[in-house]
């Protein structure tokens, strides 16, 4: 068995992430979720999607990012469009 490194219970069907050279073991995916994934700078919600980054921030959506500031990011772009 192995202990949750988020909350701590020690379950027979914990599971690893391995992620940018770190080893992490987790219970279920919310307590992986809690650990991990990245806030949105804006809105405080966590980025569990692809989310979008500018530079070193992140954001749940493109608005959230056009909110703080960042310039040219889009949901979508229209069908037949080069990004």
């Amino acid at each position: 068995m192995a202990v949750c490194e988020t909350c701590g219970n020690d379950y027979d069907m914990a599971f690893e992430v391995h992620a940018q050279g770190a080893v992490h073991t987790f219970d279920c995916f919310q307590c992986a979720i809690e650990a991990m994934a990245p806030i949105c700078e804006h809105c405080g919600t966590k980025v569990i999607g692809h989310g979008v980054q500018s530079g070193e921030h992140w954001y749940c959506c493109a608005h959230c990012a056009r909110e703080e500031g960042t310039k040219g990011i889009v949901d979508r772009v229209m069908a037949g469009t080069s990004a």
